[in-house]
This record gives C-alpha cells, structure tokens and sequence, in this order.
C-alpha cells in the first residue's frame, strides 16, 4: 500500500498548522469534539428530507474512549461520515473543510436555521498532531456498505484503506506521544482531565457526549478487615450541558437559575446585584448573559486581572476573556456572549475585529448602562452594593480616553451630601438646589466628615446650600473633566471662587488688603518658598486660616501625583499655594500686633498658622518635632 503525500502543502506548512496556530495544545480535544458535532449535524440535516435516514435527534451521540496501555484517545461520532473521495477531500488536502461547503449549501435554504455547523477552515482536524504521534480516522458514510481508514504520523503523507465498520459514523483515534520533560501527554488519558476539558471548551455541543467515568464507591464490607473499602466502579456518563442557560428560554429560566450560575459559574460567593438577558436578532445575532459583581475580585485593581467576557460560537467556547467586548468604564462585568456571525481566524482561538463584533459592544454597552440605571433609580441598596466596590472604576471611565464616556457615566456617579447625609446623585443635588444657587459645590478631603468640616465650607452652609464630600483620589479630576452638570458649573471650595461674596463684601476685603498689604508682604517674606502668596480670606467665618492655589494644579492634584508609585519625589506636580486669612480673628490681631511690636514673634506666627493650615488641609507636616517646638517657643 502506498503512502500518499499530502496534495498541495509540505511539511513545512503542516508544522506551522500544528506549532504556530494554536497557542494551547489542550485545543485539540476542541477541535476534534467539534467536528464531530459538525458530522452529527450533517447527517441530522438530512433527516429533515430523507426517511430512510432512520435517526432521531435523540439517536445522535459523541463517545470517548481512552486506553491508558496502547495511549489511544478515541472520539467517535454517529454522524455522516465519509466516501473514500470525501477522506481524499477533507483530510488529504490541507485547509480544504467539508463544513464550510455544507455550511455554503445551506445559505437561504428552507431549513437553514435547523443546524449550526462550526467548522469552516479545514484545518482543526490537525491540531491532533500536537499531542499524537500517530492519528487514524475510521469513517463509512450515510449510505455506503463499505468502510475506510485513513491513517498518518505527520507530513511524510497518508495512507487510505478500504475497512469493516459496522455503524455510519466516524471514529477518530489518536495514538499520544511519549511524555517529555515539559510535556506531560498522559494527562490526556485521565477521565478528570478530559472531563475538565470539555467542560471549559464544549460542555455546550448540542449533541450529548458520552464517557466512562471512575468514581470511587464506598462497599461496607470490602476490605481486608471487613471494616469497609472504597471500590472504583465505572460507569457511562453525559459530560457536557448540552444547552447553556443563556439558550434556554426566559420563560424557563428564573433570575435565580441566573444567579446560581453565576456563583458556580464564575467562582463568587455573592449573588450578582443585577442579571442582564440578550438575545439580539437581525444582521449581527447573538444570545448574551451578563451579571454585575456585587463585590470586586481580590485583584481588581491590580495589572493583573483580566477583564472580557466569555465568547462562544455555536456552543464552543472560542475565548474566555474577550476584553473587547468591554469598555473598560465596564470592565468588572462578567458574562457570556454566543454569536454565530462572528468572524474567526484560522485557529478558532482570536477573535477578527470586525463589523460584527463592534455592533455585539456597542449594544452590550448601552444594555450595561440601562441596567446599572434601572438599579440606581428603583433599587438604590442593591446599587450602593455596588457602588461601594467599583466607583472608582466609574469615575476613572469620567477621565479616561480623554472624556469620551462622561456623558455615559455621570448620572451613575454617587457623591456623599453634607445635608441629607447620604450619597446621593448629581440630577438628586441639582433637583434640591435652592433658588438662586448657580453652582454645585464640593470639598475633597480623606474622609467625609473632614470634608464637610473644612473652614472654606461655612459661607456655602452659611448660604443654605448642599456641599458634595469628594473622598477619592480621582475625585478632583472628575469634577474638572465634567466642568458642569445641567449647565450649572462645578464649584470647588477650597480654590474656586464661591460666587457668595456681594460687590460691597469685595470691595471692603481689597480695602483691608491694601490697608494690611505690609503684613501681608511680611508673611509671605517668612515664609520663603513655601507659598506663592498671602492673602486676606472673603471665604473664612470662624477658622483663622487656611490654604488654597493659584493655577490649574489644585491641593488634591498634588496629594494624587505624591502618591503615584515610582515617581521620584522631584518629579512631583506642586500646586501652587496661597495662604488665606481671617482678618477677624484674634489670631490675627495677634499677628497684627506681633507684626507692629515683635518682628520675629510675627516670623514664628506666620510659621504656625501656615503649619495650621496645612493641617487643616489634610497636609501632613514636614517636621513635627521642629513644629512642636516652635509653638511651644512662643509661650
């Protein structure tokens, strides 16, 4: 019998198939459980028009079959099979598939929308290869009486030889390499590990797949001593699911069969605070399971988690995280997405960028955002869940790419109220503004009630308006990036201008400040490079002091940039600051008199009420010690 060559490629291009196009060996199993499915649904096509078929759907089946001591993996199908010419056709030329000209065949036909094929490129067949030195196909097709077996060891060619086959189908049976020092190919011939297999990339083929399972057995009186014994008894199991819960019609399919799933499915110990069910037909047509995290992973917010979702074409897993589908604004959802108009490469494994896929993102965004809406407006504690995990990741998708998503984003932002003492949203603050407040104000600080009991907040209290407490890091560039809500600008207190003061108020503080400008001039000399300027304050009613900035750089740009991680600290952006006082508080009048009586007590005042006011800015000082002791001085 002579050994035929392969038609049209060298060895050289059947390397590549095997070592360059799939990145895991474990995808053979894939591969070849798949086109398995394809031969079923071949011949389950048929038997829509042809009687003399003589199968149902419930007669269709996958089998595998290990043989630990000749290290053959078996996987057989009762599907369509193949004529001697079709073996020629599918397996001896390289990148030539049976599927995809089936799948050709059926476009626009009256039961097109009966079977899914999967394969389309020919070459899935060979990742067996990878792990088997030797692979023989026995295969008889629908309707002949004989069999025939192809048999190969690689590139060097193929053999095909008529043989006896008693049932129509195809049985393809992979002969494992010797285990190496980096390669453990035995693994495959363990029921658990084949098992886990299937369930990661084919627990949705729609046609049962069958295997024999060990499981251990407790016998009462097995043993040596009668006391009893673990026997292994095997037995024929079903191993794959069949139909996903997100096929299943929603009628069939409680949110709590959702919630189930999500738990077992994604390892969480929490039920998902919100389920979201798609099944989108038209040009693009896909089924998608979504479910928003009631709590972040472990490693969220670290590089090395990794976001996407699972990707599934016609029940095969193609990727587990598919991060494409995803703005990264939504990154923390998890979820499934099963389209059979995807456009994939050679090896099933990536995913080409295509009109498709962009149409499945866009829609899965907006269902994202309608549904974490629907939760912040009718089941606010289920949202604060949430929001207590992943508001950073909402306000760093305000500043990232440039803005693009704040208009997105912003009504699903919660800041804390300093008058109804909750979070709130931003159209809730604007919806309880008073007449004739023009702006929406907020103070940043490290907690909430350090926030709210800034010195710069009493004129906006005193006025009878609300003050947003920004905690956050990324809190201060939120507020910049959005510049205004429902036309009404963002107001920091600690550096903008409150629009409070009347013109009588301004002009009696320019008044003073000429009338102190001396002092004034005086504080800034004491203070050499500490601050850009020395001011009296419209702002202050009770405090004596504090700091504010001159520029675009705000104090909490400047506490965000210290604590980025490798930046050297002469690298840091400083803002630019300006010490504002109180010109109606005795510590005033006693650095007024200082000023007139005592110089250097003035000095030493000026240092303790600019240490003062870094304080109160959350600032932490330079030198306690040497600020313990110039107070203390001053006794």
């Amino acid at each position: 019998m002579a050994k035929k060559q392969f038609k049209t490629e060298s060895k050289r291009i059947l390397d590549l198939m095997i070592n360059s196009i799939y990145t895991h060996k474990e995808i053979f199993l894939r591969e070849i459980i798949s086109n398995a499915s394809d031969a079923i649904d071949k011949l389950c096509y048929r038997s829509l028009t042809d009687e003399t078929v003589g199968m149902t759907r419930e007669d269709f089946r996958i089998r595998i079959d290990v043989d630990k001591d000749a290290r053959t993996l078996t996987v057989s199908d009762n599907g369509i099979g193949m004529t001697r010419e079709e073996l020629e056709a599918n397996l001896g030329v390289i990148a030539s598939s049976g599927t995809r000209a089936f799948r050709d065949t059926l476009s626009g036909g009256e039961n097109a929308d009966e079977v899914d094929v999967i394969g389309q490129f020919g070459v899935g067949f060979y990742s067996a290869f990878m792990v088997s030195d030797k692979v023989t196909v026995i295969t008889r097709a629908f309707g002949a009486e004989e069999g025939y077996r192809w048999e190969s060891s690689g590139a060097d060619g193929y053999t095909v030889t008529p043989c006896e086959k008693d049932t129509v189908g195809t049985d393809v049976i992979m002969h494992l390499k010797p285990d190496t020092d980096g390669e453990d190919y035995s693994g495959y011939l363990e029921s658990w590990q084949l098992k886990e297999l299937i369930k990661k990339y084919s627990d949705y083929i729609r046609w049962p797949i069958h295997m024999t399972v060990e499981r251990r057995e407790w016998d009462e009186k097995g043993g040596e001593d009668g006391k009893g014994a673990y026997n292994t008894v095997e037995e024929d199991q079903v191993v794959n699911t069949m139909v996903p819960i997100w096929q299943r019609p929603k009628a069939e399919v409680s949110d709590d069969d959702c919630k189930a799933y999500y738990k077992e499915h994604f390892r969480d110990t929490a039920d998902p605070v919100g389920v979201i069910r798609v099944n989108a037909e038209g040009l693009t047509s896909y089924k998608a399971m979504l479910f928003i995290p009631a709590k972040a992973p472990y490693d969220y917010y670290t590089r090395e988690y990794q976001p996407g979702l699972q990707l599934y074409s016609a029940g095969v897993m193609i990727m587990d995280k598919c991060a494409d589908l995803l703005p990264d604004c939504f990154r923390f959802v998890r979820g499934v997405v099963d389209s059979p108009d995807l456009s994939l490469n050679i090896s099933r494994e990536l995913l080409q960028h295509d009109r498709q896929l962009k149409v499945i993102a866009a829609n899965l965004e907006k269902k994202i955002q309608a549904e974490l809406t629907r939760l912040k407006d009718s089941d606010r504690d289920h949202y604060l869940t949430f929001y207590e995990a992943f508001a950073p990741q909402l306000k760093y998708g305000v500043v990232g790419d440039f803005g693009m998503h704040k208009d997105q984003l912003k009504d699903l932002l919660l800041f804390y109220s300093v008058k109804q003492e909750k979070l709130i949203s931003l159209a809730e603050y604007v919806e309880a503004m008073p007449e004739g407040q023009e702006k929406l104000y907020y103070a940043c600080a490290e907690t909430t009630k350090r926030a709210a009991a800034l010195p710069q907040a009493e004129t906006v209290k005193a006025a009878g308006y609300d003050m947003l407490c920004l905690t956050d890091d990324v809190d201060n560039f939120v507020m910049q990036m959005l510049g205004s809500y429902n036309e009404k600008p963002f107001c920091n207190v600690t550096s903008d201008d409150l629009g409070l003061e009347s013109e009588e108020e301004k002009k009696d503080t320019e008044q003073k400040e000429e009338e102190y400008r001396g002092l004034l001039d005086f504080v800034k000399e004491s203070l050499p490079g500490l601050v850009e300027s020395v001011r009296l304050s419209h702002k202050l009613k009770t405090q004596p002091v504090f700091l504010t900035t001159e520029g675009e750089v705000t104090l909490e740009m400047e506490k965000y940039f210290q604590n980025l991680p490798g930046v050297p600290e002469a690298d840091n952006i400083k803002a630019k600051r300006v010490l504002e006082l109180n010109a109606e508080h005795p510590a005033f009048a006693a650095l007024k008199k200082a000023y007139e009586e005592d110089k250097p007590r003035a000095a030493r005042l000026s240092m303790v009420l600019l240490a003062q006011a870094e304080l109160i800015a959350g600032i932490p000082l330079d030198d306690p010690a040497a600020y313990t002791e110039l107070v203390c001085g001053l006794f």
